[in-house]
């Protein structure tokens, strides 16, 4: 599903991220660990198609993404990855229902109101979804965000340091809803993280 090969990327002269090969199947969970600065980011950023790394290959789901032009690097993200950032970067003027059916429509997919539904359903929201973004709880954004990622059914889903701001309790609910998603969707489930306390949910593991 995840084929990496060669993959570096240097900012200012500086080599901020290597990884010579890594291999994720379809379906798996892993986790992308290391401290603050050491490219978690950077190598979600690169398997999303949002970065151009300075030398290497990423083909996800049988795509080189590196070789792709800009524009359908978007295109392909809509359609076949899902984004849980660390800044969730909800429209926070517009409805949950509306933050969800503008992702479905940046995929180049009809408005599909019945699979909002049963998203938010399956997250333990459904009466969110007439609210302003702006105006639901951190927890709950957290929820719609997640929701947001999934909704087109993904190949794959990057979650970029998913439990950091998070209390135990809160962090071990985020999991559970990642992982519960990731298996609804038949998803390959990356997450980068330097939080401790997410090791023991995960098998498979990428150490920076």
């Amino acid at each position: 599903m995840l084929e990496i090969r060669g993959l570096r990327h240097d900012y200012d002269g500086r080599t901020v991220l290597s990884v010579p090969s890594w291999d994720v199947a379809q379906g798996d969970s892993s986790l992308v660990l290391g401290p603050s600065g050491s490219g978690k980011t950077t190598l979600l950023n690169v398997i999303a198609g949002l970065a151009t790394p300075t030398a290497g290959t990423v083909r996800v789901a049988g795509e080189e993404v590196t070789r792709l032009s800009p524009a359908a690097r978007d295109a392909f993200r809509a359609r076949r990855v899902g984004l849980v950032l660390q800044t969730l970067h909800l429209i926070g003027a517009v409805s949950v229902r509306e933050n969800l059916r503008l992702a479905q429509r940046l995929a180049g997919a009809k408005v599909d109101d019945a699979r909002i539904d049963e998203v938010l359903a399956s997250l333990a929201i459904p009466a969110l979804s007439g609210a302003r973004a702006r105006d639901i709880s951190v927890g709950e954004a957290q929820r719609v965000a997640i929701a947001r990622a999934v909704v087109n059914r993904p190949a794959l889903i990057l979650a970029d340091e998913p439990t950091s701001a998070l209390d135990d309790g809160n962090c071990e609910k985020a999991l559970a809803l990642l992982l519960e998603q990731a298996a609804a969707c038949g998803a390959t489930l990356l997450v980068a993280t330097h939080d401790n306390r997410v090791r023991g949910r995960f098998a498979r593991r990428l150490e920076l």
